[in-house]
């Protein structure tokens, strides 16, 4: 079970809230939600009456028997005024102070459990960015636009969900307190004489249940026009916004190359799209207004003031009944008519809801990673530990494409890579060095072989392009660990060792006269960021995927060098693009041994002998604890 397992359906998603840790929060704004909303029903039924008595007041202005006219009319529009305000003052601006609140509280936790979905020790929002396959044989692409559906998806969701639960209350309360008066203040009327006095409260209930439900059909047609345009406008917005996100991030590589015409086009084809989408939704939604009006006018001006008019006529009923009557069904059509009003809002809803629905669908696919790669192609690497004197051992590993179950591209017969060996991985561009790499470290998702880990042995992972989030120093410098876990003193000494001394008396800043550490340290200064980690992690295997290419000779020196001096018993893997791996000052060799991709072959060998020279580093070693792990592999496994 995830932390999104039971949001996978709409009324998962819906009811997920009000039943969890926090139901209690949930329960208790939507009580009060439901009390402010119930007032405002009964409100509007004391509304309607005292409408009656302000027009009945006026029409009996100048009756003969009226004493006192002015203060009839002045005293009838008063309570009317301060019924008015207090409904929309002091009830609907309360309740929408409570709403507003049980939205933020709702989102905020939903935002809390997909964020724990998607940054689980299973990797999944590395495996989410992978296609799949459905049951059928139909490709599943990965979910697009993560970052809208966590953010702009849920907001939306959230705040449409809880508008419609306030309209759904809204129309209960209403038929109850304004259906009850109806019922009260009915009459009998001509030719419906078998209802008795329930005969003007039968023609004002018909008049509603005829003109609303028809109209609510036509309403939900629109709307779920509306609905399919929005999920296609949010697809359109959030490509063209990963683009601009990603254009940014290289903006001096289009400067560089003189790219801005090409990139002109890219966004100009993205644009077209949302354009015509929006388009399409423009002629919709002003569709649904121009009917909604004439909906607004016909059931104020027409139906409202059509069940009462053949009693008044009759003289069954005063002026003031008819008029009472006529807005007590007024008000009933407009909490009725509560869906016509927000079905573009609704539309929105469904559509929000489906986006995150699906997210919730698309990690729950990841939760087994070698199930999800196998639907798109072999997936068999098998995960253990043992004894750590006998180091890392690969065996019998096998690296493919998607879709590609027969043919490799890189094989590893069987190698070991001892404790404190230094193992430079040599090869041409193209040949699987990197691929390898991940493969180790169970981040590539094809192939099969076996891949044990010296017991309790601690892994990192450097590779050349460093990202750095908008944290402190400390905590750059501390990761993958918290900040608490290693005192300033040791993450300066390791600044210092790592050629960074300069910033020390920055560690607590998250930035840097406005600018965040992803963009005051330049590339090569984020590697030697990188080396503070590894001093400070001490890890026992070390895997740098041209974790150096930004430095300079002399720096890439000092870079091993500060490694070799300080972590002494760690086992380095290394992939570069140099012809022969770095010396120190003195001229001693740093690695031990070379690993040559060629021709789709991994071949290990010491440093300094010819290739011609060399078998394969045959293995064999004892039998290992062997298990599939669902992500990258437990760096602390114990033997079975």
């Amino acid at each position: 079970m995830t932390a999104v397992s039971s949001m996978q359906g709409f009324w998962g998603l819906m009811r997920a809230y009000w039943f969890s840790e926090s139901w209690k929060e949930a329960w208790a704004l939507t009580a009060i939600i439901a009390l402010f909303t119930a007032a405002a029903s009964k409100t509007s039924v004391w509304m309607a009456e005292a409408s009656g008595e302000l027009v009945n007041s006026i029409a009996y202005f100048h009756d003969p028997g009226n004493a006192t006219p002015l203060s009839s009319v002045l005293t009838s529009a008063g309570m009317l005024v301060l019924l008015v305000v207090l409904k929309d003052a002091g009830i609907t601006g309360v309740r929408h102070l409570f709403s507003t609140t049980l939205h933020r509280k709702w989102r905020r936790w939903l935002n809390g459990r997909f964020n724990r979905a998607l940054l689980d020790g299973n990797h999944t929002h590395y495996h989410l960015q992978h296609a799949s396959r459905a049951p059928d044989g139909s490709t599943l692409p990965p979910p697009d636009n993560v970052d809208q559906r966590v953010q702009e998806s849920i907001k939306g969701m959230t705040g449409g969900a809880i508008g419609l639960a306030m309209g759904v209350m809204g129309v209960v309360t209403s038929l109850y307190f304004v259906g009850r008066k109806l019922i009260e203040t009915s009459t009998v009327v001509g030719g419906l004489e078998f209802l008795g006095t329930y005969g003007g409260a039968v023609l004002a209930f018909t008049a509603v249940a005829f003109y609303v439900p028809l109209n609510t059909f036509v309403a939900m047609k629109l709307g779920g026009i509306l609905e399919r345009l929005t999920i296609a406008m949010q697809r359109a917005e959030g490509s063209y916004r990963a683009e601009l996100t990603t254009f940014l991030r290289r903006s001096f590589h289009v400067a560089a190359s003189r790219g801005e015409a090409v990139q002109t086009g890219i966004h100009s084809k993205l644009y077209r799209e949302i354009d015509g989408t929006w388009t399409k939704l423009n002629w919709v939604h002003s569709g649904y207004m121009s009917f909604e009006l004439i909906y607004n006018f016909l059931a104020a001006r027409i139906v409202a003031y059509g069940p009462g008019l053949l009693p008044y006529v009759n003289d069954r009923i005063s002026l003031k009944g008819y008029i009472t009557g006529a807005e007590l069904v007024n008000s009933l059509i407009s909490q009725c008519s509560w869906f016509i009003h927000v079905m573009p809002a609704i539309a929105s809803l469904k559509a929000n809801a489906r986006r995150v629905t699906g997210l919730a669908q698309a990690i729950e696919r990841v939760q087994q990673p070698r199930d999800f790669y196998s639907a798109t192609g072999r997936c068999d690497f098998r995960y253990g530990s043992q004894n750590a004197v006998f180091g890392l051992v690969v065996r019998d590993l096998e690296l493919l494409h998607q879709g590609d179950d027969t043919t490799p591209f890189l094989t590893v017969p069987n190698l070991r890579f001892r404790r404190g060996e230094w193992t430079y991985v040599k090869g041409e561009s193209g040949c699987g060095k990197t691929s390898l790499i991940k493969a180790i470290n169970g981040l590539w998702p094809h192939g099969g072989g076996d891949i044990i880990f010296p017991e309790r042995a601690r892994c990192f992972y450097a590779a050349q392009d460093v990202k750095l989030p908008q944290i402190t120093l400390k905590q750059l410098v501390c990761l993958p660990d918290a900040a608490e876990d290693h005192t300033d003193a040791s993450v300066a000494a390791m600044l210092h060792k790592a050629g960074l001394g300069e910033f020390i008396e920055h560690l607590g800043d998250e930035d840097r006269e406005g600018k965040v550490w992803d963009q005051v340290l330049s590339g090569g200064q984020k590697q030697k960021l990188v080396v503070a980690r590894i001093l400070l992690q001490q890890p026992a295997l070390l895997f740098l995927d041209e974790a150096t290419g930004a430095l300079d000779p002399e720096a890439k020196v000092a870079f091993h060098q500060a490694i070799k001096d300080n972590c002494p018993n760690v086992t380095v893997i290394s992939v570069m693009h140099e012809g022969t791996p770095p010396k120190s000052l003195s001229g001693a060799e740093f690695y031990d041994s070379v690993l040559h991709i060629a021709d789709g072959v991994a071949t290990k060998r010491p440093l300094g002998f010819g290739l011609q020279q060399v078998q394969p580093d045959v293995v064999a070693s004892p039998p290992a604890a062997s298990m599939a792990l669902p992500g990258l592999p437990a760096m602390r496994l114990k033997r079975k």
